[in-house]
């Protein structure tokens, strides 16, 4: 019998947290600007995010500003 694991981004806050992070931890490109890639690469293959959560943590802190 498998038994799933609890998924570390499955709450929008908590991967909207881990966006930031990485945001912050990327130098600005031009006139204070970071290319996605720079974010959405390390969130899903480093830190193993799945692109609904991505989607999700990029609403979340988008609406929130």
């Amino acid at each position: 019998m498998k038994y799933a694991t609890s998924r570390p981004f499955a709450d929008p806050e908590a991967a909207a947290r881990k966006l930031l992070e990485i945001a912050n931890a990327t130098e600005a490109v031009q006139d204070g600007r970071i290319h996605i890639e720079k974010i959405n690469g390390p969130f899903l293959f480093k830190e193993g995010g799945t692109p609904a959560e991505y989607g999700a943590a990029l609403e979340y802190a988008i609406a929130k500003g």
